[in-house]
């Protein structure tokens, strides 16, 4: 543990000279001393009390007794009816990226209760290929154009949040922001891998703003009489996992795509809800979590940096109503994401951190991990469970877990990438 305690004493050494108080009058904490005393509660041991020793136990059992509660009281239901779902192919390039690419976009329309919303999927697969490729799937902030330059990629019209750097005002993509975030995607890079890779715009599923879930796809499932979800029922989070599941479900019809190999990955807030897809649809083959902090990969109870009562004041649109209640409360809690991130086994599993982003508590993310990895054990599948956390820009690689923590701020970059590629070659090739 020496290391470990090295690490982070650089670390809280630059954090709390940046510590402050939020607009909210949260205040945020960066020392490691200040984290209060807490218990985890046990991945296997089910509700009542009964120690989980075999995979059948733990797949019958225990798991679904995991999702139920992260449902109730953190994420919410995901809806059960199926409603009318249409695929178009609205362009195709095959000479993309200067020859080296297939380029697709794909519309995805559903359609229930008299209404209809539309999810725009960017594609691009590597050129003459003679089988299904593997593929990353994940959401993107500013609209699909923002992800590469070309011209041809369609400009979202659905809302967009404002940003003066890229030239967005009233919430309205223009072509400004073509490609100011293709550095996150570094397309040719992963096609040059042999991977596709796969973005849609999460405004498309539900706008980032909280207005009572009247503008997104919540509306489709309303009930008659209903205006609002439950206090159970999905949020923003697990609506922008339901996107990429429906991606998912469009893959399976492309035979260019191997569907049976498909990670799911995900930065920030889209981070949690790339989680939240891997768990709750298990036909992802891999899932890949930067830098999703609070209500993703870090551990709740740790209250270090953002705190549940700081996300869901901040944006309450996020999680459930029932999550509210642990609002500065994380005590109370009976479960943790080290529960949920197990949820992926045994599938394989990526988190990463970032130095410089203690917002989103690179430790607790380390931890949460470590501590997932009892259900690999359970499955025979060499873990991470008994490592200490790698220094920065040194990755950790174990069978079906990984992790490192990058220099840096929070972001997304190439470096990543090349880990997250790296991984996918162990176990989707």
């Amino acid at each position: 543990m020496k290391s470990l305690t090295v690490l982070f004493f650089c670390v809280i050494t630059f954090s709390v000279t940046v510590k402050s108080v939020t607009a909210q009058g949260f205040v945020a904490n960066y020392d490691e001393t200040n984290v209060p005393a807490y218990n985890l509660p046990e991945i296997l041991k089910t509700n009542k009390g009964k120690e989980v020793k075999t995979i059948q136990e733990w797949e019958k059992k225990r798991r679904p007794e995991l999702l139920q509660i992260f449902e109730a009281e953190m994420f919410g239901k995901l809806p059960k009816e199926n409603i009318k779902t249409s695929y178009e192919l609205q362009e195709i390039n095959k000479i993309a990226l200067a020859g080296k690419a297939v380029r697709k976009q794909v519309k995805i329309t559903f359609e229930n209760n008299g209404k209809n919303a539309a999810l725009h999927l960017l594609i691009y697969l590597p050129k003459d290929v003679d089988k299904p490729v593997p593929l990353f799937i994940g959401a993107n902030f500013y609209g699909n154009h923002t992800t590469q330059p070309d011209p041809a990629i369609v400009i979202t019209e659905n809302w967009v949040r404002n940003n003066n750097d890229y030239g967005i005002t009233e919430n309205k993509a223009t072509e400004v922001s073509r490609g100011v975030r293709a550095y996150r995607w570094p397309v040719e890079f992963i096609i040059e891998n042999g991977y596709g890779l796969a973005t849609y715009y999460y405004g498309d599923i539900d706008p980032d703003y909280d207005d009572g879930f009247q503008n997104g796809i919540h509306t489709l499932f309303y009930r008659k009489g209903q205006t609002k979800p439950n206090d159970d029922d999905w949020a923003s989070i697990a609506a922008w996992g339901w996107g990429l599941s429906s991606a998912l479900d469009y893959f399976v019809s492309d035979n260019t795509i191997d569907a049976k190999k498909i990670a799911v990955i995900g930065h920030s807030r889209l981070g949690k809800a790339a989680l939240h897809a891997g768990v709750y649809d298990e036909r992802f083959a891999m899932v890949i979590s930067n830098n999703s902090g609070c209500g993703g990969a870090a551990l709740s109870k740790r209250a270090f940096g953002e705190t549940v009562g700081r996300i869901n004041t901040s944006f309450p649109h996020w999680f459930n109503t029932n999550f509210k209640k642990y609002n500065e409360n994380e005590a109370a809690l009976s479960f943790d994401q080290h529960m949920f991130i197990s949820l992926v086994a045994p599938r394989p599993v990526y988190v990463a951190s970032a130095v410089e982003d203690q917002w989103a508590d690179p430790k607790g993310e380390f931890l949460s991990l470590q501590k997932a990895a009892a259900v690999y054990k359970l499955y025979g599948l060499e873990n991470l469970s008994d490592e200490k956390m790698p220094k920065v820009d040194q990755p950790l690689i174990k069978g079906h877990t990984g992790y490192h923590i990058r220099s840096g701020k929070h972001n997304l970059l190439k470096y990543d990438w090349e880990q997250y590629i790296a991984f996918a070659n162990k176990h989707l090739k």
